[in-house]
């Protein structure tokens, strides 16, 4: 058969047919033509598509950025360079998230040896530092 109803195409792309109407209503996932009975019959192609996806999703990439790679992968004309800048894009926000994440670590680590975990909770410094009426400087 050419065509797949919504849950054939879920489970051949594993995941669940809730994603697969998400992605129709984002735009990553065509809407497919519908039966007379109004079910939907998806190509099977869309399987490679939800895959694309997910693959995309799972290096970082935004639901809108994988719009704009789906966009340039099916533009005439687009270069391997657009891609890769786009990852380029992609690396520096993981390094910031990085970075982000270590100065949160370096606070609480911080926090913590402070702390020590043997006062009462009343004088627990790191309860403190969460207090937006905290007066310790």
């Amino acid at each position: 058969m050419d065509r797949l109803k919504v849950g054939e195409l879920a489970k051949l792309a594993n995941v669940n047919i809730q994603t697969l109407r998400y992605y129709e209503r984002r735009g990553l996932l065509p809407e497919p033509p519908r039966t007379a009975s109004n079910y939907r019959l998806y190509p099977r192609e869309a399987v490679l598509r939800v895959q694309f996806i997910k693959r995309a999703q799972e290096l970082g990439f935004t639901l809108r950025e994988i719009g704009d790679l789906l966009d340039l992968q099916a533009k005439p004309g687009a270069r391997c360079q657009d891609v890769y800048s786009r990852a380029e894009e992609k690396i520096r926000d993981i390094d910031e998230k990085i970075e982000t994440l270590f100065r949160i670590r370096q606070a609480l680590s911080k926090l913590m040896t402070e702390c020590m975990g043997q006062s009462p909770i009343t004088d627990c410094p790191i309860l403190e530092a969460l207090n937006p009426e905290r007066t310790r400087a």
